[in-house]
């Protein structure tokens, strides 16, 4: 892939985290298939581009190595909270992968906010440090956010598009 070919990529990615981010803010305003939907929309995307999209040859002297969280615990509750309004009852699902469920004999719930709410965090900060910098960090930014992709979110995301998949398919 050529440095053209991969900028345009990340431009793509960066605009792609941003609409996810603006229906998050946005989920009141959304009747909760539309609000469904749209997720199941953006979700595999995300999953998609962030599994198949691989930086490596970030630049050594990047102006700072360490990138601030622009989402703090009010900003992500509220966030949270407007997810949990549309999903209302739907909003908690049983997990699967919860590391321990091996060892409970009682299922464990897990919330569809939550879960897309932890998606939404990586990704807001990702898109506001590009913001921030004018641009000129988006190949750290998304080198930062794609190791939590890895690291934690790809599994959240995965988990909560099959709670959405049911919830629009039942």
């Amino acid at each position: 892939m050529t440095q053209n070919d991969m900028h345009t990529r990340l431009l793509d990615v960066t605009a792609l985290a941003t609409d996810y981010c603006a229906a998050m803010e946005n989920a009141r305003s959304i009747e909760k298939m539309d609000f469904i939907i749209e997720m199941l929309d953006y979700l595999p995307r995300l999953y998609w581009n962030f599994s198949d999209l691989i930086v490596e040859d970030v630049v050594d002297d990047m102006e700072y190595d360490y990138y601030p969280s622009y989402v703090d615990e009010d900003f992500y509750d509220s966030v949270r909270r407007n997810v949990e309004a549309v999903m209302g009852e739907d909003d908690v699902f049983l997990e699967t992968f919860e590391e321990d469920m091996k060892y409970s004999d009682t299922p464990i719930a897990s919330s569809i906010s939550e879960c897309l709410a932890d998606i939404f965090q990586p990704l807001y900060n990702f898109i506001s440090i590009v913001k921030e910098s004018n641009g000129e960090q988006l190949t750290g930014a998304y080198t930062e956010c794609r190791e939590n992709f890895v690291g934690y979110w790809s599994q959240t995301l995965c988990n909560v598009m099959r709670a959405l998949n049911n919830l629009r398919y039942k």
